[in-house]
């Protein structure tokens, strides 16, 4: 994993209850807000330098959730929920006067952009769901067969996973976190190398609000806040915005079947599998998720707002 990340000018913008949020801006053209995941806990970073390029012919703004990676964090990490997480992007969208935006949602994102997409549609023009969730439900279908996998493919790994949850120890402990880590370059990349293009840095991956947010046990059984969060299924023929979803072919956590769900209750979700990535598609093939993303967007209804808000919409 590599250190080193070139990060567009950015700053602190306020969202609400005075929570101060990362935002960075990059390019001209119609705006695109990018949402990342890495569970609920990840930085903007694992974006750069894979979609960096889309700056050519749009504006991208990168974004950290309120206590994830450089936007600031309360003393208690109990006060961030879904809602929350929600309130902020839309009132960060408004703050910087840029909707409506093509929102770009991978994993956790994802769920945020199907909330921001049902509730403040007027702040988005577009949605693309890459690698991610629906529900609770699936959430739990991702850790079940992450645990399959692993069963089979390390079983010896699998076998001191299960002698340290005998034990007692809860699936977020250290010790069976590194042993969890086995499965990651197998269950989420086409090719396993490719997981040393994952790009890091310092603090872009929240530890301690995992286990609060997700449940302690989360790779058993869902706890915390993601057991709360909302089944959007239900919801999904009422969006008002196109929508693309993304499915990794060789993603065996969040894998197609799962991702054909989107489609199965918004019939007129455009679908695209990415035939050389798992999880990560903008990481492994980065040309063809860019390639697909500016054919979706160009399809898409134009703006009907003539001019956005003055003030922080300018360029940073």
């Amino acid at each position: 994993m590599s250190n080193e990340v070139n990060h567009p000018a950015g700053q602190l913008i306020e969202a609400t209850a005075g929570r101060r949020l990362w935002v960075e801006r990059d390019g001209a053209g119609e705006p695109v807000l990018l949402l990342s995941g890495l569970g609920p806990v990840g930085s903007h970073v694992i974006f750069h330098p894979h979609l960096d390029s889309l700056a050519e012919d749009h504006e991208v703004i990168y974004l950290d959730l309120y206590a994830r990676g450089r936007s600031e964090a309360p003393t208690d990490l109990r006060e961030i929920t879904f809602a929350t997480d929600v309130a902020d992007v839309a009132a960060v969208i408004e703050r910087l006067g840029i909707g409506p935006v093509h929102l770009y949602g991978f994993s956790y994102g994802g769920l945020l952009g199907q909330a921001l997409a049902l509730e403040h549609p007027e702040l988005v023009r577009s949605l693309v769901l890459a690698n991610t969730l629906h529900s609770p439900e699936m959430w739990q279908l991702n850790h079940a067969n992450i645990n399959r996998e692993l069963a089979a493919q390390f079983p010896e790994v699998w076998e001191r996973i299960l002698a340290l949850r005998a034990a007692g120890v809860r699936s977020t402990d250290a010790e069976l976190q590194r042993e969890f880590a086995a499965a990651v370059k197998l269950v989420r990349f086409y090719n396993p190398d490719n997981a040393a293009l994952l790009t890091t840095e310092p603090g872009a991956r929240n530890v301690e609000l995992y286990p609060l947010f997700c449940g302690d046990d989360v790779d058993f059984v869902i706890g915390g806040e993601v057991a709360r969060i909302p089944d959007f299924r239900p919801r999904l023929q009422g969006l008002q915005v196109p929508l693309m979803v993304l499915a990794g072919r060789y993603d065996r956590a969040l894998y197609p079947e799962l991702q054909r769900d989107f489609v199965r209750f918004a019939p007129g979700a455009r679908f695209e599998v990415l035939e050389r990535s798992g999880s990560f598609g903008h990481v492994e093939e980065p040309a063809a998720v860019k390639e697909l993303l500016r054919d979706f967007w160009s399809a898409a209804p134009p703006e009907e707002v003539s001019s956005r808000p003055e003030g922080l919409g300018s360029r940073l």
